[in-house]
């Protein structure tokens, strides 16, 4: 077992839950200052999303991303970025014809969900692979969209941190991998407690652990009160471990938490079962990634 675990913060998300937090992360500016506070605490990885900072809603737009990429590297902080690719999956079905897209749909194509990875070229970006029900639509990614996706990836040369929501997702993935798509030892991140995917237990972290291939670098998150059930867990068992804003909004029943906050607690945990938080340099070396 690696002594060191690769902590990421995930510090903003995809869903439209900002009312739900007094001060949750919305302007560039306000993202970027979070992903840097959470490398000053212990992450080592910065995993973004952007949202529209009139609105607070989630987006896609690459001005977005890249205002909040350039503060991260201006500061001079070395937090790996780790950058989204899930905008433009969702599909909710129109209630007069099925085929047509109805509210929440943003389905886009495959090349257009990684414009942003082509301008900015961050150390690691999300290959979600595999479709599921999220919340009440559809997450879309098919296995022709993905394999455009993982093969441009590639080609650029950053790191595909390849998310999984159920055991399934993780035999496609394998697929991308014996298929030359996955260059040198695999990224895994086992999200769990989504509703209508896998849950947040013991059980089947270590069923998913346990279909992963021997080479893979793995971590695992929690969402909401399972978060630091799941630090704990991964920790313990060798994995590395994700906490912030995107998956869980408080510190304490009733108690709103902040990205430094819910870092210096998982770095805690991480402590306590004997292990200490990665570097972002080691995360590099580690991850392959030349920087």
């Amino acid at each position: 077992m690696n002594k060191n675990v690769i902590l990421t913060c995930a510090v903003s998300g995809g869903h439209n839950n900002q009312g739900k937090h007094p001060d949750y992360p919305i302007t560039p500016e306000h993202i970027a200052r979070d992903c840097i506070d959470a490398g000053k605490a212990g992450a080592a990885i910065a995993h973004i999303h952007v949202r529209d900072p009139e609105t607070g809603m989630r987006s896609g737009e690459l001005a977005l991303f890249r205002e909040v990429v350039e503060r991260i590297r201006d500061s001079g902080s070395d937090i790996l970025i780790n950058l989204t690719t899930s905008e433009g999956a969702r599909f909710s079905p129109g209630e007069d014809n099925a085929a047509i897209g109805g509210p929440g749909t943003t389905l886009i194509q495959p090349l257009e969900r990684l414009k942003h990875i082509e301008a900015l070229l961050p150390d690691i970006c999300t290959l979600d692979v595999g479709t599921f029900n999220f919340g009440e639509t559809i997450f879309v990614n098919t296995p022709s969209h993905l394999r455009t996706m993982a093969k441009r990836i590639q080609e650029l040369g950053v790191k595909p941190e390849i998310e999984v929501f159920e055991p399934g997702h993780i035999m496609f993935a394998k697929t991308l991998v014996n298929e030359g798509l996955i260059d040198g030892d695999p990224m895994f991140q086992l999200c769990l407690g989504i509703p209508h995917a896998s849950p947040a237990t013991a059980e089947i972290l270590s069923v998913m652990k346990n279909l992963l291939p021997n080479n893979a670098n793995w971590s695992a998150f929690g969402i909401s009160r399972f978060e630091f059930n799941i630090v704990a867990m991964a920790a313990s068992q060798g994995g590395n471990c994700r906490v912030g804003l995107e998956d869980n909004l408080y510190l304490n029943k009733g108690e709103f938490a902040g990205n430094l906050q819910l870092v210096e607690r998982a770095v805690r945990i991480i402590r306590e079962v004997g292990r200490e938080p990665a570097t972002a340099a080691e995360t590099a070396e580690r991850l392959g990634i030349d920087r």
